[in-house]
Formats: C-alpha cells, structure tokens, sequence
C-alpha cells in the first residue's frame, strides 16, 4: 500500500519493466494522496494491512503503540544481510526507531521542500514583484483575486488556494514565515516545551488566514477541501497561490499548460517574518515502509521482501523509479540523464508515482546525476537547498512521550478543529484558548511534562 501523488497509477508497461528487473511479483494497493492516512489509519485498526506499508513520518508518530504491541516486524537485525540496505544512514535509521528498534526502510528527504508556487504570468499582468514579506504575499493574494489578472474580463479568479490540511497546506508554512515553532517551541526561562499553538506567532497566522478568509480572497471551503482539488483550481487557472512542497511546481506547470499553454510559475521560498527568514522541517526521512506480522508470516518471507527493496538500490531499478524508461521518458548522455521537455508528460503520466517506492534516494550513488534539468525542477531543488540556511527543527525529535503516543491524534483533532472555526470565524479568541485548556486537561499537560522531561534529560 502505497501513496499517490499523480493523478494515474504507473503503467501497465513500467510496472512490467520493474518486476522484470526484480524478479518480483507485485501488488500495489495505490491510494491516492489526499485520504492515504485514512486509509492507512482503517487497516491499521482493521488489521488488515498489506504486506507492506507506507507510513508518512506524520502518521508513523502515531503507530508506536501498534509497533510495540507486536504488529510489525523489526528489520534492524536482518539489514547487515543486504549489500546495500547495510549502508542505510544510522543517522536517519536513529531518527525513526522506536525504543532503539528499527522498524522501516526510509524514504529520504531534504529538510525543508516548503515554499510558495506562483503564477508568474500573472505577476507579469498586475505589474507586481514576487513578494519578500508577508505583507507583500498578502497584496499579491489580494491582487490575484480583485483585479483580474487573467485579464479575460471576468470576476473569477481568487488569490490563495488550500487544502484541509494544517501541515503540509499552507498553514504551518506561513506559521514558519510568523515565527511559529515547528510543533514544540522551548520556554527560555522554565527549560520546558511549549506547544506551537500558545504561542503569540501561532495565533497571528491564523489572524492572517482569517484576513483573506473574511475578504474572500482564499478558496471558502479550504477546510474541507482535497489535495486534488487544491491541484485543480491551479491547474485550470482559478487560482495564483499554492503554498506547499516546491517539488510539485514542475508538476503543476505542466498540467496547467494543457489549459492554457502560456501559464507561467514561479517560487518563493524566502518570506521575511518578524523574526527574519524560517521555515519548518521535519526529519530527514519522509515516511517509512513498515512490515506487517500478521501478512508476512515467517522470516524467510521477511527476507524476501527486504530483498527486493535492497535491489532497488541497484543502479537500473532506482532510475527507473526515479527516471522512469530509458529512451521513453528520459534520455542518457555522457553518464549523465537528459529530461527533454517533450517527454515530461509521457513520463508523469507514465512513470511519475514509481518516485514513492524509492528508499533513501538521496544518498544513493547509483542515481544518476541530471545534466539538463527542466528549469521549474531545478529552480525547486535550488530553494528547498536554500531552505537549509535557516530550517526550523522540532525539539521532540527523538524524543518519547507515552501520553503523545497512545492519544496524540484524538488530542490534535481538538486544536485542528479548534484552528479552523477561528479561521472561519466560528470562534473568538477567548474560545480558541478555552479549546487548548480543554485539549491540556484531556492530556495535553502530560504530553507537555512528558516531553519536557525527555527534552531536559537529553
């Protein structure tokens, strides 16, 4: 069970080509991006997982209970078995064990890919700079929605697009820009942590959210509305803004040029807040591939499996499912791989969703290098490099806390729940902060000592 982040599954073809080269028979339960955690969380408590699954590292937090009580396999001692699964970073492998045992083969990731894609044709017709402050972002979001800047005559254009997602949407990226902690913030003179949303910066984004709710300048039901959707409304021209991953820009572009060839991005990954330029990170691994007990029942299976993951290491099988097919979505010259522009739409349609299989790609020297990148993926990998200046971590990596554990989620639906009505003007101020008295009565203190405790025996 996989996520997907591209309208389509790969193809018949390139699946063909991947089980040739493993000598593997696969069954992938692709699911798409958007309700991936919900589907995920169902067979978890269903038990009725996959041989394999995919846990983002957002989710992964969560499962520790289900680890400990026996519901994965632990692969920290099978990995030394594996030419290349033994030179997995310990660096990361330490960032996702649980109680000291390693669980799951990693995805990779840079610290921070978070930034903003805008429609730089429009720009162009408004007369506008690419804004540098929060100010400059907002007029530009105001500009997008009022003053036409399609320019086809007509009210139908709106600054922001957002999904119902308070991390990876905009919320927690223009929370950095304020100077919101990433998560946990620490209490300078107690030596304690202090959760993200009793801080001053926490409350001033979602002010500025609420500003370009109540002035109609973001889409009104961004509450509830999907990653794909999101996608959409950019895509067919509706809207200017997505703050997100800047890796998607590239994407974006290509899809949007079908409506309307002269559609033009570009990012923004450097906002300066109050307290200069920030943006949150998380570890260096996106998500994990955990090993169901109850599917996979003996080890000999289990090696099996982690087999056909150390052979994705290998040279051809990782730029496959980085690259796709030679001669068919990419080319190869000097060693090095060509992305001609007139093959990127057969090679995300055809090839795009392999991408998530990879495990520690980043580190992988059998990827080969790009020579010509298409300009939107490379200016995307320049800023998310750019990002490392000034990341944000969160001081609980690593760190364990029992109450966290066992009721984190249902804890975090109060304040996600409580973030959203005063967004949409559903709860005042006073309301928001009865609503975090009532998530510190309900656990929220014990996750505050736990962490705290963790943090200062560190």
């Amino acid at each position: 069970m996989a996520p997907l982040h591209f309208p389509h599954s790969p193809s018949e073809e390139t699946m063909n080509e991947l089980e040739t080269l493993t000598g593997t028979q696969l069954e992938i339960n692709w699911v798409p991006d958007g309700i991936y955690t919900d589907k995920m969380n169902t067979a978890l408590t269903t038990n009725s997982l996959k041989k394999v699954t995919f846990a983002k590292h957002t989710d992964y937090m969560f499962m520790k209970n289900s680890i400990r009580s026996g519901a994965f396999w632990e692969i920290g001692p099978y990995l030394e078995r594996f030419p290349n699964l033994k030179h997995l970073d310990k660096g990361i492998l330490a960032q996702t064990a649980v109680d000291g045992k390693l669980y799951g083969l990693y995805t990779e990731r840079p610290s921070s890919r978070q930034g903003i894609i805008i429609r730089e044709d429009w720009l162009n017709v408004l007369g506008l700079a690419k804004p540098s402050t929060l100010e400059e972002l907002y007029e530009v979001i105001r500009q997008f929605t009022q003053n036409d800047p399609d320019a086809n005559g007509k009210h139908d254009t709106f600054g922001l697009v957002d999904r119902n997602d308070l991390v990876f949407g905009a919320f927690k990226t223009l929370g950095s820009y304020f100077g919101t902690p990433n998560n946990w913030g620490t209490d300078g003179a107690g030596g304690g942590l202090v959760p993200e949303f009793e801080s001053a910066a926490y409350l001033d984004t979602m002010n500025y959210m609420k500003r370009l709710y109540d002035e109609g300048l973001i889409n009104k039901d961004f509450a509830v509305t999907s990653k794909e959707m999101q996608r959409d409304f950019v895509i067919r021209g509706l809207a200017g803004v997505y703050i997100g991953s800047m890796q998607d820009v590239q994407r974006l572009s290509d899809e949007a040029q079908l409506f309307n060839p002269k559609a033009k991005f570009t990012l923004v990954n450097r906002i300066q807040g109050p307290e200069g330029y920030r943006v949150w990170s998380i570890p260096n691994y996106f998500g994990l591939y955990l090993f169901s007990k109850k599917a996979i029942r003996t080890e000999e299976e289990l090696l099996d499996i982690l087999a056909f993951y150390d052979r994705t290491m290998d040279g051809d099988v990782a730029n496959l499912l980085k690259y796709g097919m030679e001669d068919k979505h990419y080319l190869l010259k000097d060693g090095k791989v060509l992305l001609p522009e007139e093959m990127t739409q057969k090679r995300t349609t055809e090839a795009g969703g392999l991408y998530v299989l990879m495990i520690a790609d980043l580190s992988n020297p059998n990827v080969k290098d790009v020579s010509e990148q298409e300009t939107l993926q490379e200016e995307a990998e320049r800023y998310t490099a750019d990002n490392e200046k000034f990341i944000v971590p969160d001081p609980t990596n690593g760190l364990e806390s029992k109450t966290y554990d066992e009721r984190g989620v249902e804890l975090y639906k109060i304040i996600s729940d409580a973030t959203y009505n005063y967004m949409l003007g559903k709860l005042d101020e006073d309301g928001f902060y009865r609503e975090v008295e009532r998530w510190k009565l309900q656990g929220g203190s014990d996750i505050i000592k736990e962490y705290t405790e963790a943090y200062n025996a560190k």
